[in-house]
């Protein structure tokens, strides 16, 4: 297998092989069940934990560092992990705004609102000179978490922004007001490589890859890297892959170990040390329209979350 190596700022050049080739010896601790699970320093990675400081508190916000949630593939994640990673820097003291960018508004299901009852959306800040950013965006339950909305009209906006100057920036220059008043913007982009998530990639400042643990995801990691590094080259100098976050991991199966194993030998310190599990938890919550944070505080999701906060605000 060929792999990949970093350069600076986590920038990945050449193709990149996420083949599997079944190799229990590399997986397995000799009885066929992953890592050691009585050594604490192991996670579920694979490798050792890395040490990830306590946030410090903020006497200030802002400027906003913008994170797009992004992977053409759907199902992995994205706005699961946006949802509840926005609730978790929240909680250590972080302003942030979620950006829901998808046409189907499920960031915006997912946090309580019905986007087929929403006046102006997204679509209105990015495509009418008249709309005013701060009368579109809402609070959320979690406090100093608001969220900018979206619904079907979105999908509109991929036509209509190709005879556009400057297309590609649109949603940067729709946050550009407020990117003073918020330490964290997250942007759910929707399942494809379309002009949407090009202007989310031009928008941001780190590009995070939920990445299901399954072999189907692998094969579309390759596509989305090379479309990062074209906006980079392009559109957006700064951008930089901020981590692969695996979601929907079951350490009891060999397939999801396998993965994880392909995953972090292909992309090293890059893939985050905290790791989402599978749980029927995240299903409830979005139909409580609550991050998992709230809805069951105390629950392993949750600590998952918490812990890749950290990770985030350390990086």
């Amino acid at each position: 297998m060929s792999t990949p190596q970093p350069s600076a700022g986590g920038r990945y050049r050449g193709a990149v092989d996420l083949s599997i080739t079944p190799d229990t010896s590399e997986l397995t601790n000799g009885d066929g069940m992953g890592p050691d699970p009585n050594d604490a320093n192991i996670g579920p990675t694979g490798r050792p934990r890395r040490h990830v400081p306590e946030p410090a508190v903020l006497d200030t916000h802002g400027p906003a560092s913008v994170l797009a949630m992004c992977n053409q593939k759907g199902g992995v994640g994205k706005t699961t992990s946006t949802i509840n990673l926005g609730a978790a820097l929240a909680e250590y003291g972080r302003k942030v705004l979620l950006v829901d960018f998808d046409p189907q508004g499920a960031l915006s299901v997912g946090l309580g609102v019905q986007p087929h009852q929403l006046e102006q959306t997204i679509y209105n800040v990015i495509m009418e000179r008249s709309a005013e950013l701060r009368e579109v965006i809402r609070s959320t339950s979690v406090s100093g978490m608001d969220l900018l909305p979206s619904n079907i009209d979105l999908s509109a906006a991929e036509v209509q922004l190709v005879a556009e100057v400057g297309r590609e920036q649109a949603l940067e220059r729709a946050l550009r007001p407020v990117r003073a008043e918020y330490d964290f913007v997250l942007v759910d982009c929707q399942p494809s490589l379309g002009l949407l998530t090009v202007n989310a990639l031009a928008a941001a400042h780190g590009v995070m890859i939920p990445l299901e643990c399954e072999f189907f995801s692998l094969r579309g990691v390759a596509l989305l890297i090379d479309t990062i590094e074209k906006v980079r080259d392009r559109l957006n100098p700064d951008l930089e892959i901020s981590g692969i976050l695996a979601t929907m991991f079951d350490p009891r199966t060999l397939h999801s170990r396998e993965v994880m194993s392909r995953v972090v030998e292909a992309f090293g310190d890059i893939v985050f040390d905290s790791v989402i599990n599978r749980t029927v938890r995240f299903p409830e919550t979005t139909v409580a329209g609550e991050p998992i944070t709230r809805w069951a505080p105390r629950s392993s999701g949750s600590k998952a979350y918490r812990s890749l906060a950290r990770e985030v605000i350390a990086r």
